[in-house]
C-alpha cells in the first residue's frame, strides 16, 4: 500500500545511493494513481550533463513510460526544494503537486556569473514576433 512514509524512505535510500556515487544526494519520485511510475537521483557527474537533476531525470522517465509529456495526473516527491530550472520543467510538464523534505541547503551557493542581455534588432524582432504569432494562431 502506498503512503508518504514509504515514499520518504525510498527517497532517502536513493539519496544514499547518489551520495555513495559522488553525486549530490537529491532524489525524486513521480506517483500516479498511488503507484510509483518513475524515480531518479542526481546524475550530473556521471552523465557529465548540467541538466541531469533528479527532478528532470524523473520527469523524462515518467513521460517516456506514459508516452506523453503532460503529467497533470501525477505528483512529484523530492528530497530538496527544486531549483528554478527544475521548477520550470515541472511547470511545463503540468505536474499537479510537488512535495519536498528540505527547503534549502545550509551553505551559500551562487555559481551564476551569467549576464542576460537583450538583442536590439527591430527588423528581426518583427519577423520573429510574426512567426511566433502565426504558430500559435495555427494551433487554435
Amino acid at each position: 500500500m502506498f503512503n508518504s512514509e514509504n515514499i520518504i524512505n525510498l527517497l532517502i535510500k536513493l539519496a544514499k545511493k547518489a551520495y555513495n556515487k559522488g553525486e549530490i544526494p537529491v532524489t525524486a519520485i513521480i506517483v500516479q494513481n498511488n503507484k510509483i511510475i518513475a524515480k531518479a537521483y542526481n546524475q550530473k557527474e556521471k552523465k557529465k550533463n548540467i541538466i541531469a537533476h533528479a527532478e528532470i531525470l524523473t520527469i523524462l522517465k515518467a513521460a517516456k513510460k506514459l508516452k506523453r509529456w503532460n503529467l497533470s495526473d501525477c505528483n512529484l516527491y523530492v528530497t530538496l526544494k527544486p531549483c528554478n530550472m527544475c521548477m520550470e520543467v515541472i511547470k511545463q510538464s503540468r505536474i499537479q503537486n510537488v512535495y519536498y523534505l528540505l527547503d534549502k541547503l545550509n551553505y551559500k551557493h551562487d555559481f551564476s556569473k551569467t549576464t542576460l542581455l537583450k538583442i536590439n534588432s527591430k527588423s528581426n524582432l518583427q519577423t520573429y514576433q510574426q512567426l511566433l504569432s502565426n504558430f500559435f494562431q495555427n494551433m487554435r
